[in-house]
């Protein structure tokens, strides 16, 4: 990056596991979000905050202007899924859905998006992964159609 160029760039990216599966244990969730850590960092960007559920994860990263932000989700869910199935860990193969949400914040609202990242398995005792994705959607604006989000087990 050119010297004097100057950014604040935060993305909270989601996506979930292929069928909606519930395949993330939590008795390896620690070891693999430290991997994912590590991808992340190692592509030059910050890892702010890493959780989720069974079937889905939230990732909260600073970026950099020089990053495509396709190419990373790309990048992680890659590593993410050899890293799982070279452990063994699930039966079968792990893999992610193609598709994944991204919605941007303000420095301002980093505090308050840490807490609901670090909070997913409190705040799903409430609602589903369903409900709180749609309405990432709506406060984000964002226009969709139905069958073109997540696979959603009925």
């Amino acid at each position: 990056m050119p010297s004097g160029t100057f950014s604040q760039i935060y993305i909270q990216i989601v996506f979930a596991v292929k069928g909606r599966e519930s395949l993330i244990e939590v008795r390896w969730e620690d070891e693999l979000y430290k991997y994912i850590t590590g991808i992340i960092q190692n592509k030059g960007q910050k890892l702010l905050a890493i959780n989720g559920m069974p079937d889905h994860i939230h990732l909260l990263i600073g970026m950099k202007p020089n990053c495509c932000l396709s190419d990373l989700v790309r990048e992680v869910k890659k590593a993410f899924n050899s890293y799982i199935n070279g452990k063994k860990w699930v039966r079968g193969r792990f893999e992610w859905q193609s598709s994944y949400g991204a919605f941007s914040y303000s420095h301002s609202a980093l505090d308050s998006v840490i807490k609901y990242i670090s909070n997913q398995k409190i705040h799903h005792e409430k609602t589903s992964f369903k409900n709180e994705y749609i309405k990432f959607l709506n406060k984000f604006q964002i226009d969709y159609q139905d069958e073109y989000l997540f696979e959603w087990p009925e």
